[in-house]
């Protein structure tokens, strides 16, 4: 939300004309706090070793989508924190996708995926989002389990921070745990005095919180005593009750909020108090009290937030602009503004593997979708979603269980408004911002920059001309003059590329000599990259245990390796359909050119051959050979360790890398020029050699088919570029084939897009292919048009 004000006037409340010292502070806040959150949506809640982790990402200033930032960080961790992979994002309107393809020989434990963009490092890290989530092997000797048995402790807090001699006050009361809740509490409020007498009682809304409203007197000490379902008890204080001070209550309507401002035994009355108001760190409402008066009271419209839902901080300061009392609430709790789908037709069967397709009106707002299709299994409690980040758990970092169920059909506003009660809105300190600290801001980079050093004869080229060659994957090259600075290098600022990109350095000759590129050397060092992970890993509801028998496996955990299975089916006929293809035919170039370069040992039927020799295979755009071979083989992929080089794996399990059938690693591969490669093979599963990617390098009289382009040299240099998503398989592959022939279709995903399209007004087609056993569907679209209103739309539909 942009800068939104709105001024109180009452007969007892007038504008603030002066620039106060709570008016400086205000300007601090409006310059000086935009801050970002992320929300991670992902195809699955848990998965299975080998699965693959399709997630979508929406970054937000505030409740818009940002502006501020074109790169997003995506980082998976285990359980010890250590970094299993990680994907640098492009962001377009706020919005990115990409994918982790996780080994089959993972651990089962709870894994941890991180998200950040580096404008969000300006501010505490514990604004990141941290999402959980479980990952199963059923050929591990531990098994994740949930927690049953956990601890957990409450608190009381009093609305506005204040608990007043005579003043009816409304309390929340929050249970916390490193485990899980009790599904069910409840509570009495005693005097400590006498404690066998319950002054009021109180049930709980939900896991997190419950309410209860008291009238104290001073001099008396009161206590919450809270006890769960199973008969477990904790005892509480009470805050001491004071003789003076502000209560300020607050409920919230359709019309807006309204409050009203009491001063108990305060010297000048309410008189030159301030009610301040702020959304997203900016300002939405500010009044001046005045006049003598003890209480003032007044409803503040939704139009502050021009209608919108949201999280409105009420602060109260006193004559001398000391916080005195402060209150967070929701804004039209009772009526979230969400669109709806526009659906124009669909077709839905339940019979298995059938085509099914929803279409959504071109006639919206709305021209970009995110789209997720699952089966529906009857569990239809989510524990968090867009809306629950995007208008609570994004902006504060305390647990809260099951978050999205405060924006659902049956949310009770209620329960959010005493969890609010509870909260403390940490993305700025009233205190800190008025004593004039403010964060330090470092330039936020847009989409990509790097660091340039041309040498030359081993030296830097300080205010010297030069010319760098700018290659991007398969793409045309450019020439494109530079002049570099007082300490040599030369700054390739925002830039957006998805494929490698190669910089090659010149320099114009000197008059009458030869241009020579030996005695040159560049290198690029990127300016946008990750920070390491400060901070602890959030506690989770599960524990490992010793597993002595895995046979009995969840229904989810066993459909899922069932699609693994199956996929790995579909692979190994793609293969032997190529090995039948080869039955009969003479012997090609290609095959003899493997005899000529394996040996008996490498020597395998289950393998793919790519000849450079006799075949120009296009591969003089890539940065090597192991970049150049990402997608071009069934079952071989490729994850880049913590120093970013790609190592192979086939079919979820890592590969060996031979070099002229000597094992080697991926810096040896990588730094050896394409133009000197005579072969690839790509060998599964075979005898001794096991899963490997073998190359060998020219022999004799070999030429390359790519001879006749440029090789790398000392004066070029390759940078990697935002991370391309995988492509999703819209549908299982079966056909009468009986060799193609999958038993039994168990995918729990059916369909996953993160950008559908509204193209020439052609209807948006969500289609995807029933698997073996769903008879309904959980359908999530969700979209923004172009003032960011949101469309968000969770339906189940058959």
């Amino acid at each position: 939300m942009k800068n939104i004000f709105f001024l109180l006037l009452l007969s007892s409340v007038q504008p603030v004309l002066a620039q106060t010292k709570l008016e400086k502070a205000i300007t601090n806040l409006e310059n000086n706090y935009e801050q970002e959150k992320v929300y991670l949506l992902t195809d699955k809640p848990q998965y299975v070793a080998g699965d693959q982790i399709w997630f979508k990402s929406f970054v937000f200033d505030g409740y818009n989508r940002t502006t501020l930032s074109t790169t997003l960080f995506v980082e998976l961790y285990d359980s010890d924190k250590k970094l299993i992979d990680w994907k640098m994002i492009l962001l377009t309107n706020g919005e990115g996708s990409g994918d982790f393809k996780l080994k089959e020989n993972l651990p089962e434990q709870v894994y941890f995926v991180r998200a950040y963009t580096p404008y969000m490092n300006n501010f505490s890290e514990d604004f990141q989002i941290v999402k959980t989530i479980p990952i199963y092997n059923p050929n591990a000797i531990e098994k994740l389990e949930v927690s049953k048995n956990s601890d957990w402790s409450a608190k009381a807090f009093p609305e506005s921070g204040n608990f007043i001699d005579g003043i009816p006050t409304k309390f929340a009361v929050r249970l916390s745990s490193d485990g899980s809740l009790p599904e069910n509490w409840s509570g009495k409020v005693v005097d400590a005095q006498n404690p066998n007498t319950a002054i009021t009682t109180f049930k709980s809304f939900d896991k997190n919180v419950a309410s209860f409203k008291i009238t104290p007197a001073l001099g008396k000490k009161y206590q919450v005593i809270v006890q769960d379902n199973s008969g477990k008890n904790k005892t509480i204080d009470l805050p001491s009750v004071a003789e003076s001070g502000a209560n300020l209550e607050v409920s919230s309507s359709k019309e807006g909020i309204k409050y009203t401002l009491k001063g108990i035994n305060l010297k000048q009355q309410l008189q030159n108090y301030k009610i301040v108001g702020t959304i997203n760190n900016h300002l939405a409402y500010k009044a001046n009290i005045s006049q003598l008066t003890n209480e003032v009271s007044s409803l503040i419209p939704v139009k502050i937030s021009n209608g919108n839902n949201g999280i409105l901080q009420l602060a109260i300061f006193d004559d001398q602009d000391n916080l005195v009392a402060k209150r967070l609430c929701f804004i039209k709790p009772n009526n979230l503004k969400i669109e709806k789908a526009t659906i124009i037709g669909q077709s839905l069967k339940e019979t298995p593997r059938a085509f099914n397709s929803i279409d959504l009106s071109p006639e919206t707002y709305f021209k970009n979708y995110t789209v997720l299709v699952s089966e529906d299994d009857g569990n239809n409690v989510e524990d968090e979603n867009l809306l629950s980040t995007l208008w609570l758990t994004g902006d504060f970092t305390s647990k809260i269980d099951s978050p999205a169920q405060y924006f659902s059909k049956t949310a009770n506003s209620e329960a959010l408004d005493a969890l609010l009660i509870s909260e403390n809105w940490k993305r700025f300190d009233w205190n800190s911002v008025l004593s004039g600290t403010a964060p330090t801001i470092k330039n936020s980079q847009k989409f990509l920059s790097y660091r340039v050093k041309p040498l030359k004869d081993n030296a830097l080229m300080k205010d010297t001309n030069v010319n760098l060659v700018l290659k991007v994957g398969e793409n045309e090259s450019s020439i494109n003059p530079f002049r570099t600075d007082q300490n040599g290098y030369v700054y390739l600022n925002n830039i957006s590329f998805d494929e490698p990109l190669n910089i090659s350095l010149f320099i114009n000759s000197e008059k009458g000599k030869e241009v020579n590129t030996d005695n040159l050397f560049v290198t690029a060092e990127p300016l946008v990259n990750p920070t390491p992970f400060k901070g602890n890993l959030p506690t989770t509801k599960y524990k490992l245990v010793k597993s002595a028998d895995r046979k009995n496996l969840s229904q989810t955990i066993a459909r899922a390796i069932n699609v693994q299975k199956n996929n790995k089916k579909t692979e190994d006929v793609d293969v032997q359909i190529e090995e039948v293809k080869l039955t009969g035919k003479k012997a090609d170039p290609k095959e003899e050119l493997d005899k000529q370069l394996s040996t008996g040992m490498f020597s395998s039927m289950n393998s793919t051959i790519f000849d450079f020799v006799n075949e120009d295979q296009q591969a003089f755009g890539s940065a090597n050979i192991l970049d150049w071979l990402q997608g071009r083989a069934a079952g071989l992929t490729f994850q880049r360790d913590n120093s970013g080089a790609n190592i192979p794996y086939i079919r979820g399990q890592k590969a060996k890398l031979y070099l002229d059938e000597v094992q080697t690693d991926p810096t040896m591969i990588t730094s050896l020029p394409i133009s000197n490669i005579a072969m690839v093979k790509i060998i599964k599963e075979s005898g001794l050699i096991g899963n490997a990617v073998a190359i060998y390098t020219m022999k004799g009289n070999m030429k390359s088919k790519n001879n006749d382009k440029p090789t790398q040299k000392n004066n070029a240099a390759v940078i990697k570029g935002y991370d391309k998503p995988s492509e999703f398989p819209i549908e299982m592959i079966d056909n009468d084939d009986s060799t193609k022939k999958i038993e039994s279709d168990t995918r729990e995903t059916l369909y996953w897009n993160p950008n559908l399209f509204d193209t020439d007004n052609i209807p948006p087609r969500i289609k995807f292919f029933n698997n073996d056993t769903a008879k309904q569907y959980k359908v999530l679209i969700i979209s923004f048009d172009e003032d960011d209103n949101l469309l968000f739309d969770q339906e189940i539909m058959k």
